[in-house]
């Protein structure tokens, strides 16, 4: 059993358990319907008005989908399903979050790659009389100064800022904190495989004085592995440490994509599923399943 480390209003209402399997079962399938039908529907548009992905084949299009600091335009929409949240494991929390990926050029040698997380959030009975959520969490964002040429031994790597914004239309979805530190991305690709990790650490400088500071570090290790017809697998996880309240979540997950065309617009599907090796005392446990859908779009 799990301790309660938060105080929740115990004046909101709290949705039935017994509904959440069918919940999560119908966002999912939204989700995945809505994706489908966006992915056409953008598709379409573009092919008729402009030249969308670079000239080179589904694989290598695939591969650099799996490099961060690709000089791709891409926006990739990921939702996460993670179950057992709270002393009683009875909540859960589908989470997607929208990250428009967008590099420029900064010279002829270095690129500036800007990556948004915006996270919109459904969330029920994540404490006893918490009820349900629905809304836009914090919204963050990276600032990657990278070199276009790896460098001799292959790497490839990028430094800069992230910021951390309190923009969750709930107060159960975010932190109600500002936010800012340093972030990195060390990779090499070496023939199919892609391998590297992506870290930042965040401290709190402003927000509401009744909330918890925030002194967070992330850290994503990753591998992946694209095959000749334009299949992806990868294997990573999306690792944070609470310098506060001394505290690890790690998840592990393993995902499989494929890239595909809607009309000339390509597009990478992803299905997904992980596990909570440590996680805080309130948080989720056992399994966690992903979908994601990334659009490749035309570079201006």
């Amino acid at each position: 059993m799990k301790n309660q480390d938060v105080t929740m209003n115990e004046n909101k209402s709290r949705g039935p358990s017994g509904q959440n399997a069918n919940r999560a079962s119908a966002l999912l399938c939204g989700f995945a319907a809505v994706m489908a039908l966006t992915s056409v529907a953008v598709g379409q548009d573009l092919a008729a008005v402009v030249e969308t992905a670079p000239a080179q084949g589904d694989a290598d299009l695939a591969q650099q989908l799996s490099n961060p600091l690709a000089d791709l335009i891409s926006l990739p929409i990921q939702s996460n399903f993670d179950f057992n949240f709270g002393p009683l494991d009875e909540g859960f929390k589908l989470q997607t979050n929208i990250q428009p990926v967008i590099p420029f050029d900064l010279s002829e040698d270095w690129n500036l790659i800007t990556r948004t997380i915006v996270p919109v959030i459904y969330q029920e009975d994540l404490f006893p009389g918490a009820g349900s959520q629905f809304g836009l969490g914090d919204v963050s964002l990276s600032l990657w100064a990278s070199p276009k040429a790896p460098t001799e031994g292959g790497v490839t790597w990028g430094v800069g800022p992230v910021f951390l914004l309190p923009t969750a239309t709930d107060a159960l979805l975010g932190g109600e904190k500002w936010g800012a530190g340093p972030t990195a991305i060390v990779l090499k690709v070496q023939g199919p495989w892609t391998y590297g990790m992506l870290a930042n650490h965040i401290w709190s400088f402003a927000g509401d004085g009744n909330r918890s500071d925030i002194n967070s570090t992330f850290m994503q290790p990753f591998v992946a592995y694209t095959t000749a017809d334009a299949w992806t697998y990868s294997l990573q996880s999306e690792s944070s440490y609470n310098w506060t309240a001394d505290q690890w979540s790690i998840p592990v997950n393993v995902a499989a994509s494929k890239l595909v065309k809607f009309g000339e617009l390509p597009v990478s599907l992803q299905a997904g599923v992980g596990y909570w090796a440590e996680s805080t005392p309130s948080g989720p446990e056992g399994l966690r399943f992903r979908l994601a859908a990334t659009l490749v779009l035309p570079k201006w």
